[in-house]
């Protein structure tokens, strides 16, 4: 049974969400402050957090910060403004999916029935994969390792967000062929993501600016224009 934090300050909002997502059968642990919610990560470990970024004190965008330097659980960020300033810049800290104020239980358990299947299929391939030379992909100074989760451009280890990982990897496993972006939202953020081909050039741009190396002029991530994006070997 996945454990889900609920970080919401509006309590009536923050009451319905539990009481909703218990009757489907979670355990639910919900708090209404950023500190709260980073102590109730560090102790209480759960598979997903439902993050309200207008939050008192630190408010949501910090607190995925924070837990995005230690963790790579799932973050569905909840926000009161139609912005895509917000919806941009929350994905680029680091959360999962986005859901925009006032919105139906229905929308919010789709997504996060969503999420914790994704995060159920990445730790299957994980654990069933072995350490070896078939595990490693090697692209010029790139390099790779699936067993380890690890990441080197030139020999130096690149920090990748969750999903940037998993973009890459996606990306990696079919080299030269060109993925269009509702391929690549299908299959990295899974077929009931609601986001659309903004959120996939969000994260390529992401990508592109850890995997470079200054002054070599080589894309490992080209972009088609028109069609999609494309891993270079």
């Amino acid at each position: 049974m996945a454990t889900i934090l609920i970080v919401e300050d509006e309590a009536v909002l923050r009451e319905t969400v539990s009481y909703n997502l218990k009757n489907a059968g979670y355990q639910v642990d919900a708090v209404e402050t950023g500190e709260a919610a980073l102590k109730a990560v560090k102790e209480r470990q759960p598979d997903l957090v439902v993050l309200d970024i207008m939050l008192p004190s630190i408010d949501g965008f910090e607190v995925c910060r924070q837990i995005r330097r230690t963790s790579s659980i799932p973050i569905l960020i909840l926000t009161a403004r139609d912005d895509e300033i917000d919806r941009v810049v929350g994905l680029e800290i680091g959360a999962d999916d986005y859901l925009t104020k006032p919105f139906s239980m229905r929308e919010l358990m789709a997504r996060v029935k969503a999420l914790l299947r994704r995060r159920e299929i990445l730790q299957e391939e994980l654990s069933g994969g072995q350490p070896g030379k078939s595990d490693v992909i090697q692209a010029g100074e790139l390099e790779i390792d699936l067993g380890a989760h690890r990441v080197t451009v030139a020999g130096q280890e690149v920090n990748l967000k969750p999903r940037e990982w998993d973009l890459l990897v996606f990306l990696a496993r079919h080299p030269g062929l060109v993925c269009t972006s509702d391929q690549i939202l299908q299959n990295v953020w899974g077929e009931d993501f609601f986001g659309d081909s903004r959120t996939v050039a969000v994260h390529v741009h992401g990508l592109r600016e850890k995997l470079e190396i200054p002054g070599d002029g080589r894309r490992h991530i080209e972009t088609v224009r028109g069609v999609g994006y494309r891993f270079a070997v």
